[in-house]
C-alpha cells in the first residue's frame, strides 16, 4: 500500500478492486514546495465539455477502426493471437498486485514473489526444465538471454565458439539475436518434407558451433520428428540445443522439450498462455534451462526458503547478470499464472489438442482449392502456397487485403521464405467451428472471385477506414507526420 505523504490528502478514495488510492490535495500557496514555479500553469487547462455518451461512442468507434481479437478472428500464423480472458485482467488489477512498488522490501511483496515462484514451477513442470528466469519482457529478449547463456557456458569451459545453427524457416528474430549476442549464423536447409535437412546439418557441424536454435514445431506447423537425432548430433559436438517456444501451444501437456534433448527453452507467455499481445508489447519471454545451465541464469532469482517465505538470490556464480528490472513484466506474469491455474493440468493438455484439431480442420476445408505443400503432420498451424491463385493473376497480398472486407485480420503472408506466395494460418484453440467455417467460406469465395470478379479483390479493401494504398509510393515517398528539422540543432 502506498503511504500518504504531506503532498497527499489524508483522506483517500476507494479505487478499482477496493484499493485505497491517495488523492492529491495541496493548498495553492504550498505548491511551489513540490513543483518548480516555472512548471506551474498560469491558467486553468481549456478542457472541453463533453457528455458521457459522446465520450463512450468516441472510444468505441476508435476501437473498431483497428482489428483485434475481441472484434473477430485473427489467424496471424506463428503469433498465436488468441482470446485473452477478461478474468485475467481483473486478477492482475487487484491492488495487491497493481499497487506494489518495485522498490518495496521483500517482506512486503511475499504474495507477488510466491506467484512468480509458482509460475516458474509450473513452466518448469510443463517443459521438464530445472529453473527458469521470468525477467525477459519479450520473446526476442528471451532469445537474447538464451544466446548469452550459451556464450557464458562455453566461455566458462574455456571455449570461444563462433556459430549458432538456424533453420531457413526460423523467425527473423533468431538470426538477429545470434548477431546481437556476438555469434555468426549458419543456415540449415529444409528437406522435401519441410523439416531440417539432416545431411545439411551434419555438413555444418564442427567444434566452432556453440549450439542450434530450433523452433518446435517449426514455422511450417510441422513437428521436427528427427529431433532426437538432431539433438544428439549437436551434443556430440559439444553444442547446446535452444528451443524457440513460439509454437509451444502445440506441445503443452503432450511433450516436454527436455525429453527431446533441448537444454534451453524459450516460452512466450503472450502466445501460449493467452496474455495480451501485439503492438510491440506487452509480452513476456521466460527462459527455462536444464540443471547444468542454472548457474548462468540472470539474477536475481526467487528462492523459497525453509520457513516458506521467499527471497531474492543474487549469488549465482556464473550469472549473465540482470536482464530486466525487478520482476520483469509482472502484470503479464499474473495473467499467465491465472490462465494456467484456471485450466489446470488437464486443461493445458486440452488446449494443445484443440489447437491441433482446429488447424487440421481448417486445412481440410481449404486444401482442395489452395496448395499446401508441406501438409504431412500439421500441428497448430499450416502454410498455404498461393501459387495456384498467382497463376490466375492474383497475389497472396491481394487475398490478404480482401479478407479485411470480410471482417477478418489477414494471416501472415510471405513467410516462411521457403514457400512461394506463403500464407501462414493459425486458428488457435480458442476459436469455434462456426468461426473457422466462416473464415474458410471467405477464402473459398475469394478463390471463386479470381475467375468471376478479379477487380473486386485487386481493389480491396473497400470497407476499412483506410482504403487500398500505393505501397511502392509509400515506401519511396512516405507521408510522415514528423520530419527532421532543416536546422538539426533545433
Amino acid at each position: 500500500m502506498i503511504k500518504n505523504t504531506p503532498v497527499l490528502n489524508k483522506i483517500s478514495k476507494p479505487g478499482r478492486s477496493g484499493c485505497q488510492l491517495p488523492a492529491l490535495d495541496v493548498p495553492e500557496t504550498e505548491l511551489e514546495k513540490y513543483i518548480p514555479k516555472t512548471l506551474l500553469r498560469q491558467e486553468l487547462p481549456r478542457l472541453p465539455e463533453v457528455a458521457e455518451p459522446e465520450v463512450v461512442r468516441h472510444f468505441v468507434n476508435l476501437s473498431v477502426k483497428n482489428h483485434h481479437v475481441d472484434r473477430d478472428f485473427y489467424p496471424l500464423g506463428s503469433c498465436t493471437m488468441k482470446y485473452n480472458p477478461k478474468v485475467n485482467d481483473t486478477i492482475a488489477s487487484l491492488c495487491g498486485f497493481s499497487q506494489l512498488h518495485p522498490d518495496q522490501d521483500t517482506s512486503g511483496t511475499q504474495g507477488a514473489l510466491a506467484l512468480v515462484w509458482e509460475l516458474e514451477q509450473m513452466l518448469c513442470k510443463m517443459t521438464g526444465m530445472t529453473r527458469a528466469t521470468l525477467q525477459p519482457v519479450a520473446g526476442a529478449q528471451g532469445e537474447f538471454v538464451g544466446a548469452l547463456i550459451m556464450s557464458a557456458y562455453h566461455h566458462h569451459r574455456g571455449e570461444e565458439r563462433q556459430f549458432i545453427l538456424i533453420p531457413e524457416t526460423a523467425h527473423g528474430t533468431n538470426p538477429a539475436t545470434v548477431r546481437l549476442a556476438g555469434f555468426k549464423t549458419r543456415v540449415l536447409k529444409s528437406d522435401s518434407r519441410g523439416r531440417v535437412d539432416l545431411d545439411d546439418l551434419k555438413s555444418k557441424l564442427d567444434d566452432q558451433v556453440a549450439g542450434m536454435m530450433l523452433t518446435q514445431p517449426n514455422t511450417l506447423g510441422l513437428f521436427e520428428d528427427n529431433i532426437s537425432e538432431i539433438t544428439q548430433l549437436v551434443h556430440e559436438m559439444g553444442g547446446l540445443m535452444y528451443m524457440d517456444g513460439a509454437n509451444l501451444n502445440a506441445l503443452v501437456g503432450l511433450s516436454k522439450p527436455v525429453d527431446m534433448g533441448f537444454d534451453i527453452t524459450h516460452i512466450n507467455l503472450h502466445k501460449t498462455f493467452s496474455t495480451p499481445h501485439g503492438g510491440g508489447g506487452p509480452g513476456a519471454g521466460p527462459i527455462a534451462v536444464v540443471e547444468s545451465l542454472v548457474p548462468y541464469l540472470p539474477v536475481p532469482m526467487i528462492e523459497r526458503v525453509e520457513n516458506g517465505t521467499y527471497t531474492l538470490n543474487r549469488k549465482y556464480p556464473h550469472t549473465i547478470g540482470p536482464i530486466h528490472s525487478y520482476f520483469g513484466n509482472f502484470g503479464i506474469l499474473v495473467r499467465a499464472w491465472a490462465y494456467i491455474k484456471t485450466l489446470g493440468d488437464s486443461g493445458v493438455c486440452e488446449m494443445s489438442r484443440q489447437a491441433i484439431l482446429n488447424a487440421n480442420y481448417l486445412k481440410s476445408r481449404l486444401q482442395e482449392n489452395y496448395h499446401i505443400p508441406h501438409s504431412d503432420g500439421t500441428m497448430h498451424e499450416f502454410v498455404i502456397s498461393g501459387t495456384r491463385q498467382k497463376e490466375r493473376g492474383m497475389r497472396v497480398l491481394d487475398l490478404a487485403k480482401a479478407l479485411l472486407d470480410y471482417g477478418y485480420h489477414a494471416p501472415t503472408v510471405y513467410f516462411p521464405l521457403n514457400v512461394p506466395e506463403a500464407m501462414m494460418v493459425e486458428p488457435t484453440e480458442t476459436e469455434s467451428k462456426e468461426t473457422l467455417d466462416n473464415f474458410a467460406d471467405a477464402l473459398l469465395e475469394l478463390d471463386r472471385l479470381i475467375d468471376t470478379d478479379p477487380e473486386s479483390i485487386q481493389s480491396a479493401p473497400h470497407s476499412t477506414p483506410v482504403r487500398r494504398l500505393d505501397e511502392t509510393r509509400a515506401n519511396r515517398q512516405p507521408d510522415l507526420r514528423w520530419t527532421w528539422p532543416e536546422n538539426k540543432n533545433e
